[in-house]
């Protein structure tokens, strides 16, 4: 019961902070800034008040961690096999560009500022697969220093804040379906929440998409993640050889780096296609799901100071801007020539 009662404040407080948010977005015309972008932007407003009362942090921590995923797993009780393989075709290609852009165009800008290669490592791998989450499974494998980490998600955390806002904007002017939006918005932005929050901006059709292509990029979190621990490793034997130490292997955890919510979230899509699930309920799933992500976009505005985030150097806060605008634009060039745009 206590363990309940810790939560509580915190939940109902993003609770509060999604219906308010979720009412300012029918103020707007055309709805066309969505309830999850104001409840991210009202509470990283609310943060430096929130902050001093601790009774708020244990909720609003299980709301930033588990409730986003719960969301995106309710989410797949709207969606077929049809419509994610669809989308995943597409994004596949166009993955291959941008994570290319990401690490290859990262790598010779961070030689050209001089940053250390796990800063630069993390800062791209943030930008090409999924923010904080990539940020955070390969910290620990290159063995980065806690700035470095603090470094990489401030750097991408700020652009995502401002594609959030400019994404839907930038959507409606060339006139994108909701196919092509939400393969720009799932292949371009970087953290999931800020995928959410941009893609349901533009319309849900392109939020389902997006967050799709969103699912399809993180699993490259695994790959990914093994490359550099055998880079990694590679440096680190070099530099115990050179020093007449010991070389120490360090196996790397499948379990801990790979998004298993993405299985329970393909699970919900497969009950969805054998047709048991009616369309009220897909309906009312799909409303419960997008409140509950807009919860998750607060909760995540009320843990970020954007002071400390801007404090936070900036080599790597320019590095992570020239990354994430080349992303944009090479996923906005390849769907082009897909004839999704």
């Amino acid at each position: 019961m206590n363990k309940v009662k810790q939560y509580t404040a915190g939940i109902l407080l993003t609770v509060a902070l999604a219906i308010v948010s979720n009412r300012i977005s029918t103020w707007i015309p055309n709805s066309i800034i969505s309830g999850s972008v104001f409840a991210l932007l009202l509470g990283m407003l609310l943060n430096p008040v929130i902050a001093n009362y601790p009774i708020f942090k244990p909720g609003i921590q299980l709301v930033s961690k588990r409730i986003l995923k719960l969301s995106i797993i309710l989410l797949g009780l709207t969606l077929s096999f049809t419509q994610v393989i669809n989308v995943g075709k597409y994004s596949l290609i166009v993955m291959a560009f941008t994570l290319v852009t990401a690490f290859g165009g990262g790598y010779l800008i961070g030689k050209l500022f001089n940053m250390n290669w796990k800063l630069t490592s993390l800062i791209s791998a943030g930008t090409g697969i999924c923010g904080g989450s990539a940020i955070a499974a390969i910290a620990p494998t290159i063995e980065a220093e806690d700035r470095d980490v603090a470094y990489s998600i401030s750097a991408t955390f700020i652009f995502d804040v401002l594609m959030v806002v400019l994404f839907p904007i930038a959507g409606v002017y060339f006139g994108m379906s909701d196919l092509g939006y939400g393969l720009w918005t799932g292949t371009a932005v970087n953290d999931t929440s800020s995928v959410v929050a941009a893609g349901y901006a533009f319309s849900d059709a392109a939020g389902s998409y997006a967050v799709i292509v969103k699912l399809t990029r993180t699993l490259s979190i695994v790959p990914v993640v093994l490359i550099f621990s055998v880079i990694n490793a590679r440096l680190k034997r070099k530099e115990q050889l050179a020093n007449g130490e010991t070389i120490v292997r360090k196996k790397v955890s499948i379990k801990n780096i790979f998004p298993f919510f993405i299985l329970l979230f393909l699970v919900m899509v497969a009950i969805k296609t054998t047709g048991i699930v009616s369309e009220s309920v897909s309906n009312s799933t799909s409303t419960v799901s997008k409140f509950l992500m807009v919860m998750a976009l607060g909760s995540i505005g009320l843990k970020t100071n954007f002071y400390e985030v801007a404090k936070s150097g900036f080599k790597p806060m320019l590095h992570g801007f020239i990354i994430s605008s080349l992303v944009v634009v090479i996923s906005f060039i390849v769907q082009l020539f897909l004839g999704q745009i």
